[in-house]
């Protein structure tokens, strides 16, 4: 998994954090990944500035740990990031 995930146990959640070179490329970042969520219904928490988001991604309500499904998401994010320089 890409070096910008931290993993956490309680409570379970993977953090990440992106920087991009401007607002425009955030921003670009952030459809792309509105489109993953719609498609893979996984709505992690986003917070961001003009040229950061912070990620983190937490299993369902209810559930004790992360699942094979929410790396993966997070693997498709940093493949987000890849597709265009930042």
């Amino acid at each position: 998994m890409n070096v910008h995930w931290r993993e956490r146990t309680k409570p379970p959640s993977l953090e990440g954090r992106y920087e991009f070179k401007d607002y425009t490329s955030l921003r670009e970042f952030l459809d792309r990944a509105a489109e993953l969520s719609e498609r893979e219904g996984l709505y992690p928490d986003l917070g961001f500035g003009k040229d950061y988001v912070n990620v983190t991604i937490h299993p369902e309500e209810g559930a004790t740990e992360l699942e094979t499904i929410h790396h993966n998401f997070a693997k498709e994010l940093d493949n987000l990031v890849s597709e265009k320089s930042h």
